[in-house]
Formats: structure tokens, C-alpha cells, sequence
């Protein structure tokens, strides 16, 4: 039962949890929310190359953890996508091409994600010190206890503006940014993992494999992401 529950809530892993045929295996994963729309389009082309089907589910703990645990093999923790800050507004001509609204715009809401809880929302804060901003914004900002409710503040017109994914923006489209350069914070690295159930299961590697080759990193930057 435990291990179940572990299995729903972590971050990224790949497990192969059943054999329907000779040489086809299903693997079960779980996958940051903001990495759906880039896993469910290489989760196609897997099945396409592979045989193998892909299961998804979505959770939002980390890898490191799971290795520590015990619960993921060890050495198996790896990089698959860097994920970009944008400062976002959906209105066109709110946000310039350099973030000088965050010095001088006349805007009453702010929005990142939670620095405590939300990588983006780290990083957020650290280009917001770097510019010397953290303190005198303070009464504007508003935090989202994780990336895709920040990004649904600043969508709804919660918040005329905020730190959000560049892969969000890419989905939706519109509106005016700036992409943070990666020089003011540091960089969100994405990792996954394999589980210990997974290790001997071939659809699981091939998965991970799949991820770390060219035609991975081609629809992992086509959705907004660095790699590595």
C-alpha cells in the first residue's frame, strides 16, 4: 500500500508494470503537470517506435527524494528537460522585451509561484533580487502554491502579470514576455528517475532512453525546455 502511494505522487518515473506481448511492455509514469502537453507527444512517438504503451499520470515530487528513500535505483536520476522563466501577461504591450514593467509599470498584482514549494517560484524570486526588487514589490505580489495555479492567476486576470513556465506560454499563446535571461537564476532542471520495481523491465529503460536521445530533445525544446 505504501509503495502504491509513493507511486501517484512522485515527480517523473518509469516503471514497467505489466507484459502484453512478446516484445511489448506498458510503462506507468508520472510527469510534473507542466510537462503534460511535451510527455503525452513523446509518450506517441514512443509507442510508435517501440511497441510499448505508455500509461500517464502526474504528480509533483521530487526524484532526489526518491532516491534517497531508497525507492528509485541508485545512479538512475537524470536530466531531461531545463525549464525557462518568462514574465507573461495574456494582454499585449503590458510586458516589454527587457521585464522594465517590473521597474517602472502600473501594475497591482504580481504573480509567482510559492519560493518555498515551486522551483519556478525559486527562481522568481532570485531574478526579482537580483534586480533589486524583492523587498519594494512585496505588497504586489501574489503566489500560487505551485506553477500552474500562477499561471492560471495571471490567464484569469487575477494578476495583470507574472513568472510563469515558457513552455505555459508556448501552449497558449499570445499576449506580451520577457524571457528571463538564465543568467539571473538558476537553472530549473527537471530529473527523472527509474523506480527499483522498474529496473528489470525493458520498456521502462527504453523509455529513459528515448528521452535522452535526438528525436526526445527535438519535442522537449519544441515545448519550451533547454536540455542538457
Amino acid at each position: 500500500m505504501k509503495l502504491d502511494k509513493w507511486i501517484k505522487s512522485f515527480v517523473f518515473i518509469a516503471a514497467l508494470i505489466g507484459v502484453g506481448q512478446a516484445r511489448a511492455g506498458e510503462v506507468r509514469v508520472a510527469v510534473a503537470a507542466n510537462f503534460t502537453a511535451a510527455m503525452k507527444e513523446i509518450a506517441a512517438a514512443f509507442e510508435k517506435s517501440s511497441g510499448h504503451h505508455v500509461v500517464l499520470s502526474f504528480g509533483e515530487r521530487r526524484p532526489k527524494a526518491l532516491e534517497s528513500a531508497g525507492t528509485a535505483v541508485a545512479r538512475s536520476r537524470f536530466t531531461y528537460a531545463v525549464g525557462k522563466l518568462v514574465l507573461w501577461s495574456p494582454k499585449p504591450g503590458v510586458v516589454d522585451d527587457k521585464g522594465e514593467v517590473l521597474k517602472h509599470g502600473k501594475f497591482a498584482r504580481l504573480a509567482i509561484a510559492n519560493p518555498r514549494t515551486a522551483p519556478y517560484g525559486a527562481a522568481a524570486r532570485q531574478v526579482l533580487e537580483h534586480l533589486k526588487l524583492w523587498d519594494s514589490l512585496q505588497p504586489r505580489i501574489v503566489r500560487g502554491e505551485s506553477i500552474a495555479q500562477t499561471h492560471q492567476f495571471v490567464a484569469t486576470d487575477n494578476a495583470e502579470l507574472g513568472f510563469v513556465a515558457l513552455s505555459q506560454v508556448m501552449k497558449t499563446g499570445g499576449g506580451s514576455s520577457w524571457i528571463v535571461p538564465q543568467a539571473l537564476y538558476t537553472p530549473i532542471r527537471q530529473q527523472a528517475v527509474l523506480l527499483v520495481r522498474g529496473k528489470d523491465n525493458t520498456a521502462a529503460h527504453a523509455l529513459i532512453a528515448y528521452l535522452k536521445s535526438d528525436a526526445g530533445a527535438v519535442v522537449i525544446k519544441r515545448f519550451g525546455y533547454g536540455t542538457e
